[in-house]
């Protein structure tokens, strides 16, 4: 089966979140199960410089406002994985983020950048852009590359089928509706039951519309996203597919994020070795001026800043932490104001709290196997990555019980436990259960390194979610489900 992944980011090349490590392991992971597994990426600036041995395929000429547009076939770098890229210097090749400007700001062309993505996407399915290889299926992940979904339905002879994977529903790429004629789709997708969505344009809807399969990133997201608190106003558009809408926990990249062999930590560990955590613990405190006390509770968060992410209650809560004995290490960025406040409290609390705004990869291995626990208090979270890595890494996590938190982390009062979970957005529950870890770990050793032990021995590969995909595949591929199913607004 040849399958087609279109995405707006890959690690290493782009990262913003958690998509661009599923993007760089699923393909991968898919590839070792015999699928013959191809990319789609933007000619970002990073991924241009990243891709190797490149070589034009076709030369496509001036569309979407650009006016030289090529498709490149290349290489991920380090592995044989091939990888079609899209060189439109007008559109692409600028600096800031895949989305917008080192201000925050999204580019203006946002609609032009992403319907290019999908409209080329379409067309290797279609046979009609690489001579040498079309895809069976299209795989495309998050809005900037639903539009593929829609362009594969308009397709008159299309036998190719699509399916879309939503990582998160609060980004649906919404754009002004006097901008459909930019899109290249027939006139008929002009509507609710297309991509019209309150008077605007929703790449979101292209892949829910039209997709033959709707994937997303946990078993209980997919339930929640059904639900008018966690669908952004596109509930009734999951409900009316939900014959056709499965979740798929994601995995992690069992060799990147292994204790065992990670180059980038001070001491390699495992379950036989588990000493080398206590080394890592130490050199982190030392590496980021924490105190050294081996009583504290070294508690990590690596996430966007964002309310999402609940990290507006950690804040809240942090007085009563630290007062508690609890050192907190932050490493992220995103809104502007808890930005600030995180340094604020770095500030305020020296040797107890230290935050690194912006994302380093190898730091953030360093700070996973050196933390105690690792907390992701999210109001909603499809999915969540960073408590897998703590699991991995024996640092347990602290959650709320919602999407893939609720799927991965089970409470230390249950027989299964390998982490603490809290239900309410508020501070008062996150802090309750910050220093329920805290005590245990301070009063019951044994429990706590059990519960260390539960986790890094779990299986949380990606050979699983990628041989279920793959079956998803092959039900699409059956004809089993049809896209383009009418919803209200």
């Amino acid at each position: 089966m040849r399958v087609l992944h279109v995405a707006a980011e890959v690690f290493p090349l782009v990262k913003t979140g958690g998509l661009a490590d599923v993007v760089a392991a699923l393909p991968a992971a898919q590839a070792q199960q015999g699928a013959e597994v191809r990319m789609l990426l933007p000619g970002l600036p990073s991924v241009m410089d990243g891709v190797q041995h490149a070589r034009p395929v076709i030369d496509i000429g001036s569309c979407f406002g650009a006016l030289r547009v090529r498709l490149l076939l290349a290489r991920m770098p380090g592995t044989a994985l091939p990888v079609y890229v899209l060189d439109a210097p007008y559109l692409y090749r600028r600096a800031g983020s895949p989305y917008g400007n080192h201000a925050g700001e999204e580019w203006p062309d946002n609609l032009q950048r992403f319907a290019l993505l999908g409209w080329v996407a379409a067309h290797l399915a279609a046979d009609d852009a690489d001579l040498r290889w079309r895809a069976d299926i299209v795989h495309a992940h998050d809005w900037h590359a639903a539009l593929a979904c829609a362009h594969v339905a308009d397709h008159p002879a299309g036998e190719v089928r699509s399916v879309f994977t939503i990582h998160n529903m609060a980004f649906q790429g919404l754009f002004p509706l006097h901008d459909w004629p930019l899109l290249g789709l027939a006139s008929r997708h002009m509507s609710p039951a297309g991509l019209e969505f309150h008077g605007q344009l929703s790449f979101m809807k292209a892949g829910l519309q039209y997709a033959h399969r709707i994937t997303t990133v946990s078993p209980t997201y997919a339930r929640e996203i059904a639900t008018p608190e966690f669908g952004f106003g596109l509930d009734g558009a999951i409900r009316s597919r939900a014959g056709e809408v499965v979740g798929i926990l994601n995995g992690v990249d069992a060799e990147l994020w292994n204790p065992a062999t990670d180059a980038a930590i001070p001491e390699r560990y495992d379950l036989k070795r588990p000493q080398g955590k206590t080394t890592c613990r130490r050199a982190l405190q030392a590496e980021l001026g924490l105190a050294v006390d081996e009583k504290s509770l070294v508690l990590a968060v690596i996430s966007r800043l964002s309310a999402q992410k609940g990290l507006d209650l950690l804040l809240a809560a942090l007085p009563q932490l630290v007062a508690a004995g609890v050192q907190l290490v932050v490493q992220g960025g995103g809104d502007a104001s808890l930005e600030a406040a995180f340094r604020m409290a770095q500030e305020v609390h020296p040797g107890r709290v230290h935050v690194h705004i912006g994302y380093d990869e190898a730091r953030a291995h360093r700070i996973i196997a050196g933390a105690d626990a690792i907390a992701v208090p999210s109001r909603f979270e499809p999915c969540g990555l960073t408590q897998m890595y703590g699991l991995r890494y024996g640092t347990l996590p602290i959650v709320r019980r919602v999407g893939g938190l609720a799927d991965t982390v089970h409470d230390a009062a249950t027989a299964l436990g390998n982490g603490f979970v809290f239900d309410e957005a508020t501070p008062t529950a996150l802090a309750s259960a910050v220093q329920r870890a805290a005590r245990l770990r301070a009063t019951e050793p044994q429990a706590w390194t059990l519960m260390q032990e539960r986790g890094m021995a779990a299986d949380l590969a990606w050979a699983g979610s990628a041989r279920r995909y793959l079956q998803l595949y092959q039900e699409a591929a059956g004809g089993l489900a049809g896209p383009g199913s009418e919803v209200g607004r």
